[in-house]
């Protein structure tokens, strides 16, 4: 209950009269049945643009961090998460991934529909990074299309780190649904995954026109981290 008045009674229409986001290709969404909306992730503010502009119920795997966030700010941010349904995942060790995958496939066996960052996280510069499998094994495993879609804008409204958005235009367009029947039965198949998911980023940037970068963000921000560290405090030459 509390996700429908949250969609259209306080959050929806706050959303459409701030952003006022140009909607394209809604048609593709289906009016029924299972589906995986994949997106890139830009900015805090995609889990609620997204949602609110569709007609179905949409369900998101968030992060682990959205759920344990310290102070009021935190308990907030967790109460809003949990009331608009959307499942928290633990992104640290090994059975990360397998536990995002089976919570995902969890929502798809209900029929709704379930949005995805292939990503792993929000990118940091704007540019669009590789898509990690667990997509494409989802999309295998409950045999369900996958929807392509950019976020355009968002980044410019929400950079990381601002708190309060910009006003900014935003665009959010989705592509045709992407059929991997083919491919029935190969959810174990390395080669098949990597080409699936790669598949899919390849749409998600066909539609936000994006900068592609071949490498996890995850990696990239870690990089960048280390490398602001080592201005920052540079190693002295041995003597």
């Amino acid at each position: 209950m509390f996700y429908y008045v949250l969609k259209y009674v306080i959050l929806g229409p706050l959303l459409r009269l701030v952003f006022r986001p140009r909607i394209e290709g809604l048609d593709h969404i289906p009016e029924s049945g299972p589906a995986i909306v994949a997106g890139n992730h830009l900015s805090f503010s995609d889990h609620f643009l997204m949602p609110a502009v569709l007609k179905r119920r949409i369900t998101f795997l968030a992060k682990a961090e959205y759920f344990t966030g310290p102070g009021i700010r935190g308990r907030l941010t967790a109460t809003f998460f949990r009331s608009a349904g959307q499942i928290p995942v633990d992104r640290s060790g090994k059975e990360a991934g397998q536990a995002a995958i089976r919570e995902g496939l969890g929502v798809l066996s209900k029929g709704e529909l379930l949005g995805i960052y292939p990503e792993g996280t929000r990118s940091h510069d704007g540019r669009l990074y590789k898509g990690k499998v667990g997509v494409a094994v989802m999309a295998l495993k409950a045999q369900v299309p996958v929807i392509p879609c950019a976020m355009i804008g968002t980044f410019e409204a929400q950079p990381p780190g601002k708190v309060i958005p910009n006003i900014h235009p935003v665009t959010i367009r989705f592509g045709k649904p992407l059929d991997f029947s083919r491919y029935e039965g190969m959810e174990n198949e390395k080669a098949i995954l990597r080409a699936i998911t790669d598949e899919i980023m390849y749409a998600i940037l066909m539609l936000s026109e994006q900068e592609y970068v071949d490498q996890y963000a995850a990696v990239a921000k870690a990089e960048q981290a280390a490398a602001a560290k080592e201005r920052k405090f540079p190693r002295l030459p041995l003597s």
